[in-house]
């Protein structure tokens, strides 16, 4: 049974005379069909899309690209025989398009791939991620994500200073950003500054600024980060490899709220709310004599703990498609989901370095993929041999084996689907019906 035609809208980008005479055949199938050019490709809503991709296209391939990427659905190029034979058409539809058909149209088999793709299309809006205003950033719908971003709700309006605590890769500054961004300060400035990443003999500088003439080289006055985020929040990452010299200079403006630049003696108040962040247990750095004690109760007035990725369970395939959406506008290719083989990979990876690990290997997966997906070794994790993969139960050996059978007669008879029912020994509805069930078609 044919789904209601509003659920299944093709659009037809660029159309020939060829395309316009495949109409009525669509139309008799349940396919609601629209046409328009390539500029206005972006406002037609559509599940599927059939592009009539010609020399100019080839030449100028951005625009394409570019609706081939907003648009989140699966799209079939239309070529004729001499468009198919110039250089490099065949690395760009494969790159970018489902399928691919060349002119005069078999009928059926456009039917059919045109079925293919809505399914894929499907599948695809189900596991797109749509993060459309800036709270959102925290991707996730894990139990340590949703009482993360509980927690925050309850800390942002506050003016007390936060500690930030987990692994590296959690997503700390993230957390930061959030904390500022749903404060009361949060049209001010946010000012991070890693404490870890500056030379030991410009951190007082760069934090606190210094008077023109203070040291060699300081031939003009600098203005620190301190003073600079007043009014807003001062995000110190890293605290626990701040110099003990610096960690006296921290507390004091800590407590008496004003610096003093170095080389000046007129001291400065500032406004700011402090956040923190630390992957070192402090705790064991002020028994070692690393950290001090006093400014450690200044900064642990609320505490935030980062959960690492192994125990977000359930946020992977989510981030990784995130990911996958967000680097493919860097790489220039489209986003790819995910093998089977490669999610199994991924769900057994220990994740050490958390989800900064996750999005760079997405990225070195989204250049280094062949196929239409992502596979574990394009991310550089090992996929299970074959006779390990999990066996499933009996019910999935029959769905798997078939529409592998639906996928094996398709592949020999779809210019005739009446053969390739046959050959199935089933009638020509069952045929249908075993399409649709399968979202092949």
């Amino acid at each position: 049974m044919l789904e209601p035609a509003s659920h299944r809208r093709l659009l037809i980008v660029d159309p020939c005379d060829d395309c316009h005479r495949l109409l009525p055949g669509l139309r008799s199938v349940g396919w609601e069909v629209r046409s328009c050019t390539l500029d206005a490709a972006l406002q037609q809503p559509c599940d599927v899309g059939l592009v009539r991709l010609q020399a100019s296209h080839l030449r100028h391939p951005e625009a394409v690209k570019d609706l081939i990427k907003r648009s989140n659905t699966e799209w079939i190029a239309v070529l004729s025989a001499e468009e198919l034979r110039l250089q490099n058409v065949g690395d760009f539809v494969c790159e970018w398009f489902f399928d691919f058909h060349t002119l005069p149209f078999d009928v059926s088999r456009v039917q059919v791939t045109l079925g293919r793709a809505f399914g894929m299309a499907r599948l695809r809006g189900k596991g797109a991620v749509q993060v459309n205003e800036p709270a959102h950033e925290l991707l996730g719908e894990s139990r340590p994500l949703r009482e993360l971003r509980k927690l925050l709700g309850k800390l942002a309006p506050t003016e007390s200073p936060v500690l930030i605590r987990g692994e590296s890769g959690t997503g700390k500054e993230l957390v930061a950003r959030t904390l500022h961004r749903q404060s009361q300060r949060h049209d001010m400035p946010f000012i991070a500054i890693n404490c870890g990443a500056i030379p030991e003999h410009l951190i007082q500088s760069e934090l606190f600024g210094h008077e023109k003439g203070a040291f060699t080289g300081a031939h003009q006055r600098k203005v620190g980060r301190i003073e600079a985020a007043n009014g807003g929040t001062l995000f110190l990452d890293e605290i626990g490899d701040l110099p003990l010299e610096l960690q006296a200079n921290l507390l004091r403006f800590l407590q008496e709220k004003h610096i003093e630049r170095v080389g000046g003696n007129q001291p400065i108040a500032v406004d700011v709310r402090v956040l923190a962040a630390t992957h070192v247990d402090l705790e064991k750095a002020i028994g070692q004599g690393r950290f001090r004690e006093d400014l450690y109760y200044r900064l642990n007035v609320l505490q935030v703990v980062t959960a690492p990725l192994r125990d977000r369970h359930g946020d992977l395939s989510m981030l990784a498609s995130h990911f996958s959406q967000f680097y493919s506008q860097e790489t220039g290719r489209r986003p790819r989901s995910f093998s089977e083989g490669a999610l199994a990979a991924m769900g057994r990876h220990d994740w050490p370095g958390n989800v900064r690990e996750l999005a760079n290997r997405v990225r070195r997966g989204l250049v280094l993929a062949e196929g239409r997906q992502i596979e574990a070794q394009d991310l550089g994790l090992q996929a299970l041999p074959e006779q390990d993969q999990p066996l499933g139960t009996l019910e999935d050996y029959k769905h798997r084996a078939e529409r592998q059978a639906l996928c094996d007669v398709l592949n020999r008879h779809s210019d005739n689907l009446s053969i390739a029912a046959k050959v199935l020994g089933v009638s020509r509805p069952t045929f249908y019906r075993l399409l649709h069930k399968h979202q092949i078609r």
